[in-house]
């Protein structure tokens, strides 16, 4: 059946394909430039920047294997998007061993403090603003990258920390070429960051913002990094840097002249040295006779991706009209919504149905309340997965709470066949705007991914605080194998709760709509969340399919930019296809080791 918007949708991206098919990384003193999508073979890396890919890929033409890879282009990306990512935060790995033909993955969350209860921010039995838990030390957990790169290392690198930490490490101290993306994201955060002398020195010298074009140093994170290659990262759950970090938080280094009250965090050298990252299943999922492995809780990204597929897996999605699809689509996202903001929680708190809300029996007593000439109401009631009842909506709704819609995703794989990919954030664009002083890098505002208060009165919340709780995330690093248990793509997103869907779409577009999987990343994009309207891009805001998708019933409203994703897919005879945005953040960063002639 024609397909005219899947096909516009991909005339951007097929024109960027051609021109990059062969990209590759940097010859040694040259700068980096980004393409969307590199071929060739000897392993690839995808992700949103030019300079972090090239790192990666530097890893793997000396030896190194994906997970080394991931691990050098990760702290790369700690130094160019450190608004997004970097040693201050946390994140969820997933990782496809080649030899074993297994996936496995780290959650490496970051947590809150041991003192943290279900009142961690309420003041006077009333939620505080968010805005000033935002820009706060009480916003801040106790981070879990540093942590995640290490367990990945120890359980499946072939490379010590110290080396790989290397290109991030000149990176920071020689310095890379400031973008339209880093000024507008240090123009937003410009109002806030100011009012640390930390940070504003750092990412305003002088109180001007970067200049397009010009080279933005950070001698100080190199130093960090030095130390922790050569200290290996316990130094930052212990010692010196430790100490740094918990000073920071407790009392937040603001100029006394600004009239900003951040308020003062809990963490202490107990939460630091008590971090623990978990190595656990992967959340599995069958669809179109496909393995879609991704993180479990406490991401909810794993069980809401797999739920919305389960409810898809009923529909030939490659036969449906564009309005058909978009409508199953949206409507999938919404139910597997409804169902995550009840049930799913750090599992060392709450009793999440894992297993229940990603089987198939679930999944069709709730496909069934999707109508072809109707919309379902949002918010809508959660289904009951430990006792699935045909069409039944069993429970109070409650709406879907917010999440910062930063963060940033890596993607990689090497000559051997194993495969990682990689989410990473420091919450909103920017973290907490605090910069542990004279180290270089922002402390992340993660614990806002809590509630602050139960979403619906008398409706139980999984996702309060709690001592030593992780917060609830939507992070979705996802790896499809095929019947043999081999790769067929891997991709993920930053976008907050958009990430879910992101992922959802891209999958659906490139598994049943046969786009391209550049083209499925370049897809003008639509995200359903339980909400009374669904977010599009311009792409589809502006076309015929919105008026005729409202005239089912569907509300809408326009939001300029979801998600950012990268992916990379194997071809045969052992080349790779890495992918990468063409536009949204700037345009991503693809490239191989070898580029196909």
């Amino acid at each position: 059946m024609a397909r005219p918007v899947a096909r516009k949708l991909a005339v951007l991206a097929v024109s960027a394909a051609v021109v990059s098919v062969g990209a590759a990384p940097p010859e040694a003193g040259t700068s980096a430039e980004k393409t969307p999508i590199a071929v060739g073979y000897g392993g690839a890396v995808a992700s949103v920047d030019a300079d972090a890919s090239a790192a990666g890929i530097e890893v793997l033409r000396k030896g190194g294997n994906a997970v080394d890879a991931a691990v050098a282009t990760a702290a790369a990306l700690g130094v160019t998007e450190p608004y997004s990512s970097g040693i201050g935060g946390g994140g969820y790995f997933v990782y496809y061993d080649a030899k074993s033909r297994t996936v496995h993955s780290i959650d490496g969350r970051e947590t809150a403090p041991l003192t943290a209860d279900s009142g961690l921010f309420l003041e006077n039995g009333q939620p505080i603003p968010f805005a000033d838990a935002v820009t706060s030390g009480l916003g801040v957990g106790t981070p879990g990258t540093p942590a995640t790169w290490q367990t990945a290392l120890d359980a499946w690198g072939s490379k010590p920390l110290g080396p790989l930490l290397k290109p991030a490490e000149r990176l920071a101290r020689d310095g890379f070429t400031v973008d339209a993306t880093f000024r507008s994201q240090t123009q937003s955060n410009q109002a806030r960051f100011k009012d640390f002398p930390d940070t504003a020195e750092l990412f305003l010298p002088g109180g001007a913002l970067p200049v397009v074009g010009s080279t933005f140093k950070n001698p100080d994170l190199a130093r960090t990094y030095e130390e922790l290659g050569r200290k290996g990262v316990g130094a930052l759950y212990h010692g010196k840097l430790a100490r740094d970090i918990v000073d920071t938080v407790n009392d937040p280094p603001v100029d006394p002249a600004s009239g900003r009250n951040a308020r003062p965090g809990e963490l202490s050298l107990k939460d630091l040295a008590a971090y623990e990252t978990n190595r656990q299943a992967p959340t599995k999922t069958t669809y179109r006779g496909l393995g879609v492995y991704s993180i479990a809780p406490s991401s909810s990204g794993g069980t809401t991706v797999g739920e919305a597929l389960n409810i898809l897996e009923n529909t030939d999605l490659s036969k449906a009209t564009d309005v058909e699809y978009l409508h199953r689509y949206i409507e999938a996202s919404r139910i597997a919504f409804a169902d995550r903001g009840r049930w799913v929680g750090d599992p060392a708190f709450e009793d999440v149905p894992t297993k229940e809300l990603l089987s198939q029996k679930y999944a069709d007593s709730r496909e069934c309340l999707i109508k072809d000439d109707a919309v379902l109401t949002s918010p809508l009631a959660p289904g009951d997965p430990r006792n699935p009842a045909a069409c039944s909506t069993g429970g109070q709704a409650a709406p879907t709470t917010y999440e910062g819609e930063n963060t940033t995703h890596l993607t990689a794989s090497d000559k051997w066949g194993n495969v990682v990919a990689y989410t990473l954030t420091i919450e909103q664009t920017g973290g907490s705007g605090i910069t542990v002083p004279d180290r270089g890098f922002i402390l992340n505002n993660e614990l806002t991914d809590f509630s602050f208060t139960p979403a619906s009165p008398g409706v139980h919340d999984p996702n309060l605080p709690g001592p030593g709780k992780r917060p609830r995330s939507s992070i979705s690093p996802t790896i499809v194998l095929d019947k043999d248990d081999k790769p067929v793509v891997a991709l993920g997103s930053p976008g907050g709760a958009t990430i879910i869907t992101t992922v959802l779409q891209t999958l659906t577009g490139f598994l049943d709509r046969g786009l391209p999987l550049v083209d499925a990343i370049a897809a003008p994009r639509a995200s359903q969340r339980n909400q009374t309207t669904t977010e599009l891009e311009p792409g589809l805001w502006n076309s015929e399919l919105r008026t005729r998708l409202e005239a089912i019933g569907h509300g809408f409203r326009e939001n300029p930019e979801i998600g950012a994703a990268t992916g990379i897919q194997r071809l045969p005879n052992g080349k790779w296809l890495a992918a990468a945005e063409t536009v949204r953040r700037g345009g991503g960063s693809a490239m191989v080791v070898t580029p196909a002639p």
